[in-house]
């Protein structure tokens, strides 16, 4: 009699976990649900150019938002309909080499402003914030002159080879992180007979990966996505076109196939995702790490 009551008692007692955890879900959405919204608004639109990238082009945006068939051949069409490997590589030309010479340039200016005490230090610091606010297209009219004398206006590197320059945003950013690092290390390193380019390149870098990786994908979404320095520059060949560039002219070059047009989207999108997929908690690190300290 004991054991029957028990096993009727047992669908009881295992209701009220069922109960608690049916409320503690509850309890997180609506703790959540301001984040919720917001990644429903952002991952909409993806859905939307996903959705309609696998219609046929008869179906696309009309009231279906369900694929009555998945067109999968959608993509290789892209392919066949544009030059896009070729596109692929100018914007992994561009984006790549334009990062690199960045961070060659910024980071020993971020670490001069850091930690070095100069006779008008204050004053590049402010001119480094001056060009932050100094917008591209007051310079371009005399920098395409510039570039034109040179017979490199209808190529990147007029894109690419500024950065070799150094990019006041991407100094900004590093020198408020590195002003954040205790000169101990930078003292104690003197003191064993290491200059500052061993100081730098021994002690400070390897403490502020997190901040360089930020600024390196900083700049390299921005090259990725670029259509106004591509399209100045680069727009009259068409051997130069990056991404952003043939993605624009996609839809005018090969009628309206809505269809076609959201799976060039989708592929352009796709590496941006990808990497910021992988580089997500040393991109937030290095942003969250970055102080205001002056």
């Amino acid at each position: 009699m004991t054991a029957v009551l028990g096993r009727r008692a047992a669908p009881g007692r295992r209701a009220v976990p069922r109960r608690r955890r049916t409320r503690a879900r509850l309890v997180w959405i609506a703790q959540h649900s301001l984040a919720i919204a917001l990644a429903l608004m952002f991952l909409g639109p993806l859905v939307f150019i996903a959705l309609t990238a696998l219609m046929s082009n008869r179906q696309a945006l009309t009231a279906d938002l369900w694929p009555d068939t998945w067109e999968w051949g959608n993509f290789a069409a892209v392919f066949t309909r544009a030059p896009m490997p070729r596109w692929f590589g100018n914007t992994l030309l561009y984006a790549g080499l334009a990062t690199a010479f960045m961070l060659v340039s910024s980071v020993p200016v971020a670490y001069a402003l850091a930690r070095l005490r100069f006779r008008g230090g204050r004053v590049a610091l402010v001119l480094v914030i001056a060009m932050m606010m100094l917008p591209p297209q007051v310079t371009a009219v005399p920098l395409y002159i510039v570039w034109a004398r040179f017979g490199l206006a209808d190529t990147l590197w007029p894109l690419i080879l500024p950065t070799l320059f150094g990019n006041a945003f991407s100094i900004f950013l590093l020198r408020q992180f590195l002003v954040t690092i205790p000169a101990d290390y930078s003292d104690a390193a003197r003191v064993d007979g290491c200059g500052e380019l061993r100081i730098l390149l021994r002690v400070i870098l390897p403490m502020a990966r997190p901040a360089v990786a930020a600024v390196a994908l900083f700049h390299f979404f921005y090259c990725w996505n670029d259509y106004y320095g591509p399209l100045l520059y680069g727009s009259t060949n068409l051997d130069n076109w990056t991404l952003s560039v043939g993605l624009a002219s996609f839809r005018a070059l090969h009628r309206v196939e809505w269809n076609l047009t959201m799976a060039a989207t989708l592929l352009v999108l796709a590496p941006v995702i990808v990497v910021f997929f992988f580089a997500q908690r040393v991109f937030i690190e290095g942003v969250t790490l970055t102080g205001v300290k002056g």
